[in-house]
């Protein structure tokens, strides 16, 4: 009798497990300059990639991030859905110019917009974008290198 409990059990702990290996597995990474500063950014540029995004995460290097690669530009909102860390995006035109940058609660469901269509996305730990003066306008290197990664 009780070993419907017990399997039911593992099967929890199994998912729970796989789960947490999808949450850890780590993109191909890009190396982006922003001024004098380096970032070292994953880069999810196929859509199960951007789905996934930084869920699960628990922490992230000062200088790292991820870059979101979309097709085209187009009107491009991010999420917190199931992601602990507190984060900034920079939402980037086609030429890897900031747009906008939005800071974003952990673990939230509102959604945070780029002003205008955007072809990229750079998420930080949230603050490193004021913390290194990096507004709007600025032209993020190494992007373009990285359109067609899938």
């Amino acid at each position: 009798m009780t070993t419907l409990p017990l399997r039911a059990a593992l099967g929890c702990l199994l998912t729970l497990a796989a789960s947490l290996c999808l949450a850890q597995a780590r993109l191909p990474v890009a190396e982006l300059t922003i001024g004098m500063h380096v970032v070292r950014a994953e880069v999810a540029a196929r859509d199960q990639d951007r789905q996934q995004g930084l869920m699960f995460r628990e922490k992230m290097g000062p200088n790292e991030g991820m870059l979101f690669v979309f097709d085209e530009p187009g009107r491009v909102c991010m999420w917190m859905k199931n992601t602990p860390l507190p984060l900034s995006v920079a939402f980037l035109d086609d030429q890897a110019r900031i747009i906008n940058i939005e800071d974003m609660a952990p673990h939230t469901l509102a959604s945070h917009c780029a002003s205008r269509p955007a072809r990229y996305a750079l998420e930080m730990n949230q603050n490193w974008f004021r913390q290194k003066n990096i507004k709007a306008g600025t032209a993020i290197g190494g992007v373009a290198a990285n359109q067609d990664r899938k």
